[in-house]
């Protein structure tokens, strides 16, 4: 048995290191960190800068897939509002996340993406973005770093858990690998867009070797409208045909939780092929689901004018049209149109669209009932995964001493506005250090 060799010099590296599996199929190292996303590099990054000989592997072809996928529109890296109301964000995990946060905040976020050389700036929903941006600049920089830093990224490594003495095994493009690490990091993400590598795999080989697992739910999805006539599942061809794709705004979206809250909030969202989604849906995800577990269904309250008062509408509403059409009434009077118009139509019965004061109150006050989340692999990211009653403080496994887990893959999750990054990468700076006490106990 031979042990994989240390990386060339920086200058002489290639972009991205990766073992050569000819030289040997055993690793030996002193961290093996599985998933090469955000959480995976970034506890990479901190057990190098200690001098730990580190090791990544990641199925896919390259790292960081899901990250750039994600960055397309623009990488969302955190937010800037104050720290308190942050980390109240991450609802019934607040208070579990809450010194993770501490250990790397979101304005020690911004500062390690300057060190980086990426500039950030705050858009106008408090929303922080890099300068251009866009997720590559960033990823290229980090990898760099990693590089410089003597990381060693094994692609195309599919981890295929533990073998009968303890070893971590891979399938790769020459057969099996195995690794023989001191300490064990696992960064695999939860179970959304598996077709970039997060798949929830790993829970059922977690929960054989008796760690506490949440089932994986969807989180930041839409959602599929019950049936609005036609016979059929969803919105009719009539309206799917004319306006699937099409975003709706401005409106408010007003929604009464489990707990029976009530909250307004104004946005925009997307109607799709089967049901709604969209950053205003994503910001009730959560709670539309679990009244969906409860009820088997959910309803959302729209206000199609928001800027107007009920009293402007009816009154509006009530002036004779006389030859003009009831469409031209609404675009002339109240600026309804396209989308809007084609839901009150959706929606309402013949009569109370000619009833001026049951159409103005559905203008401001139109139920959506909701049945189901869309599939968990279209979500932007999942609910539950490792429990933290099964972590310590420093995210190692209780039930496996010598396994962290950071990242998406631990039961907490969050809205859009750049918590998922910062959380993600806040558990596994916690992580490294966790790795880092256990590595220098020598246990």
């Amino acid at each position: 048995m031979t042990t994989a060799p240390s990386p060339p010099p920086s200058a002489t590296r290639p972009k991205v290191s990766v073992s050569d599996p000819a030289l040997s199929s055993v690793i030996q190292t002193d961290v093996a960190i599985i998933g090469g996303g955000p959480a995976g590099l970034m506890a990479a990054e901190k057990l190098s800068t200690k001098g730990w000989r580190v090791d990544l592997f990641d199925a896919m072809p390259s790292v960081g897939r899901k990250f750039l996928l994600a960055g397309r529109g623009g990488l969302n890296i955190t937010h800037s509002e104050p720290f308190e109301r942050f980390a109240q964000r991450f609802e019934e995990r607040s208070s579990a996340l809450a010194p993770m946060l501490a250990a790397f905040t979101p304005d020690d976020l911004r500062q390690w993406c300057l060190g980086l050389g990426i500039e950030t700036f705050v858009g106008s929903s408090g929303r922080v973005f890099p300068q251009e941006m866009k997720a590559a600049p960033l990823l290229r920089a980090w990898l760099s770093r990693l590089r410089q830093q003597g990381v060693r990224v094994h692609t195309r490594h599919s981890w295929q858990g533990w073998t009968e003495a303890g070893e971590l095994t891979f399938t790769a493009p020459v057969g099996s690998v195995i690794a023989q690490p001191r300490a064990t990091l696992l960064a695999l993400g939860g179970g959304s867009w598996s077709r970039l590598g997060s798949d929830g795999r790993w829970a059922p080989w977690l929960q054989e070797r008796g760690v506490d697992i949440a089932p994986l739910r969807a989180a930041n999805c839409g959602f599929d409208v019950a049936p609005t006539g036609e016979g059929r599942d969803g919105w009719s061809e009539h309206l799917t045909s004319r306006h699937a794709g099409q975003p709706i705004k401005p409106v408010t979206l007003t929604f009464t939780d489990r707990h029976g809250q009530t909250e307004t909030r104004q946005g925009e969202f997307v109607l799709t092929e089967a049901g709604i989604e969209g950053s205003l849906v994503y910001a009730y995800a959560s709670r539309i689901r679990d009244v969906i577990e409860r009820d088997a269904q959910a309803t959302v309250w729209l206000n199609l004018l928001p800027a107007h008062t009920a009293e402007q509408v009816l009154a509006e509403l009530k002036r004779p049209r006389g030859p003009r059409s009831l469409a031209t009434h609404l675009k002339s009077r109240l600026g309804l149109h396209g989308l809007k118009t084609a839901l009150l139509h959706e929606l309402l019965s013949k009569e109370a669209m000619q009833d001026p004061a049951a159409l103005a109150k559905a203008i401001q006050h139109l139920p959506i009932t909701l049945l189901r989340p869309r599939p968990m692999d279209e979500a932007i990211s999942t609910a539950g995964g490792v429990r933290f009653e099964a972590l310590d403080d420093g995210l190692m496994l209780r039930a496996m001493p010598g396994v962290f887990c950071a990242g998406e893959m631990l039961d907490w999750e969050a809205p859009t506005g750049g918590y998922l990054l910062t959380a993600s990468l806040a558990t596994a700076v916690v992580a490294a250090q966790g790795v880092t006490r256990h590595l220098n106990a020598g246990t």
